[in-house]
């Protein structure tokens, strides 16, 4: 992995990620403390790639893309395919569709690039939750506003996405969240 984080931090950079603002700096810097928040949970090297990249196709919450969807394979080359699935998992998430019904066996998923539905398997429900935990409380943690205007929402999620979160996951939500 260190030699594919390497080069996902060196893509990043031609990518712009560096000089892109975003609340506690650049982008660049939210991704990197992303995947160091996975890291500490002991997420796998693939979720942690994932969220190292997590922003490159846009998100529903932050708009600015990296790479245009249709690029995929550009971003598969430098973190591999399951990491890249990932990205386009947690990018292409439609968040008011999906969210609500992540936590259930049968809950849909819907992309928002393609307007396509599907059911995904544990694993990736999993994968996403865990992502969403990362992202958010990175921002939590850095903006009192943010924390204030989102957190007892956001803490009603997490709360609701338990089952697919890990311990470290869960603890780290009541932590930063807690009102």
């Amino acid at each position: 992995m260190p030699d594919s984080r390497a080069a996902a931090v060196a893509f990043l950079r031609d990518l712009g990620a560096a000089e892109l603002a975003h609340p506690g700096g650049t982008l660049l810097a939210h991704l990197q403390r992303v995947e160091r928040q996975l890291a500490e949970w002991d997420a796998r090297p693939a979720l942690r790639l994932a969220g190292l990249c997590h922003a490159c196709y846009g998100t529903d919450g932050f708009p600015e893309a990296l790479l245009p969807p249709d690029r995929r394979t550009g971003l598969a080359a430098v973190i591999g395919p399951e990491a890249e699935a990932l990205v386009y998992l947690y990018g292409s998430c439609d968040r008011r569709v999906t969210y609500p019904v992540l936590a259930e066996a049968d809950g849909v998923f819907r992309d928002r690039f393609t307007g396509r539905a599907h059911v995904p398997g544990p694993g990736p429900r999993g994968d996403l939750a865990e992502l969403t935990a990362a992202n958010e409380l990175d921002l939590a943690r850095l903006d009192p506003a943010f924390r204030a205007q989102w957190g007892s929402a956001l803490l009603a999620l997490f709360t609701r996405l338990r089952p697919l979160l890990s311990p470290p996951a869960w603890s780290a939500c009541e932590t930063v969240l807690a009102v």
